[in-house]
């Protein structure tokens, strides 16, 4: 087994820049997601980059990184793989979401109409707006817990016992696999929790059971070189697969909250959860498991794109909300700022020896 796939990388930095994407749309949703600016009209043909996004891109990126968990663990021991998740990962979530994170939460005070009474004392006005500032560092709190659980799961399953079986397994054998990794992922969706309470509405939120069966399923599954033949092969039935699935859940499901769990623990959101992560991950091992300058560069970059694209994303939208301009005037430029904003503020941070720490737990400045 090789220790580094291209593809993966590929279609991590891929799958990021549909974050950024996706979140211009989400902050100008009407459909009632939480946290989002607030839309144009009731109903607006736009929403369905969100309602099309959100079933699967997260649950790409959790299987993606489970996957890159194996072939990192080939390489470190436990105790480097630890120390170092410490660093990239806790790190970024805790000492940079005080040292970054909280002009966020102000953002988010803010166009929430939420200001914080101007006698409150400065330091507890900091507090606040970290607290309100997690934003998307939740994928990587996340991640650092299951990357400490994996720790202990691997002690008890083998990996690479599992993926001796699946070498060894018929080509059915591995469909099956397949349709139990679909039963896996609608069973973990049902752990959302109906009529929640704000503290349950972020458990719901950040989903950690079901993104948990991603990433382990990443790290047993999808790291096995079999399996990355498998999915290349079939790329083409796939992709027409996700297709009618995303018209299938569109049908059904479109200009509702796709966050409820209504949606998200339906059988039609689970499949088009499934058809898109295995279209992805076939299409990419078949036609992008190739590296360029470009590819270098944005797989460096990808993960601090990740972590400052919310901030730029929601200053410019909520300034471009009110600026007169046409409606695909105002969507053309909260992309163009946000994708050129997250580029230059990255480039920027990252060069700063005490803030290329303190936000994307980086020990040397990564030049392109």
């Amino acid at each position: 087994m090789k220790n580094r796939y291209h593809f993966l990388d590929n279609l991590r930095w891929a799958t990021v820049l549909l974050v950024l994407f996706y979140h211009v749309f989400y902050n100008y949703n009407s459909l009632g997601v939480f946290g989002a600016i607030g839309g144009f009209a009731d109903h607006q043909w736009q929403d369905i980059f969100c309602t099309l996004l959100n079933p699967w891109f997260m649950t790409l990126l959790f299987v993606v990184a489970g996957a890159s968990s194996r072939y990192a663990l080939q390489r470190r021991t436990p105790q480097e793989f630890r120390r170092e998740r410490t660093r990239k990962l806790l790190v970024p979530s805790t000492i940079g979401l005080m040292v970054f994170g909280w002009v966020l939460g102000w953002l988010n005070m803010t166009i929430a109409n939420a200001p914080i009474p101007e006698d409150v004392p400065l330091f507890v006005k900091w507090l606040i707006a970290v607290a309100s500032g997690t934003g998307p560092l939740w994928f990587i709190q996340n991640l650092f817990g299951f990357s400490l659980l994996l720790l202990l799961v691997r002690k008890v399953v083998d990996a690479d016992k599992v993926d001796r079986w699946l070498t060894n397994l018929p080509q059915w054998g591995v469909g099956l696999v397949m349709v139990g990794f679909f039963g896996l992922l609608w069973l973990a969706s049902q752990s959302q929790i109906d009529n929640p309470t704000a503290a349950q509405g972020l458990f719901n939120l950040h989903r950690p059971v079901f993104y948990l069966v991603g990433f382990l399923c990443g790290y047993y599954i999808f790291s096995s070189e079999r399996l990355h033949r498998y999915l290349a092969e079939r790329a083409e039935v796939l992709i027409v697969a996700a297709v009618v699935a995303a018209v299938a859940f569109c049908t059904k499901f479109y200009g509702k909250d796709y966050t409820s769990p209504e949606v998200v623990q339906g059988f039609w959101c689970n499949l088009y959860c499934w058809a898109m992560t295995l279209a992805m991950l076939g299409a990419f091992r078949r036609w992008a498991d190739t590296i360029s300058p470009f590819a270098n560069y944005m797989s460096r970059s990808s993960f601090g794109l990740y972590i400052v694209h919310m901030t730029v994303c929601t200053a410019a939208c909520w300034w471009l909300k009110t600026s007169g301009l046409p409606l695909w005037g105002t969507y053309t430029a909260a992309l163009a700022l946000t994708f050129i904003g997250s580029f230059l503020l990255w480039e920027i941070l990252h060069r700063i020896p005490l803030l290329r720490w303190c936000i994307f737990g980086i020990k040397k400045s990564r030049r392109a």
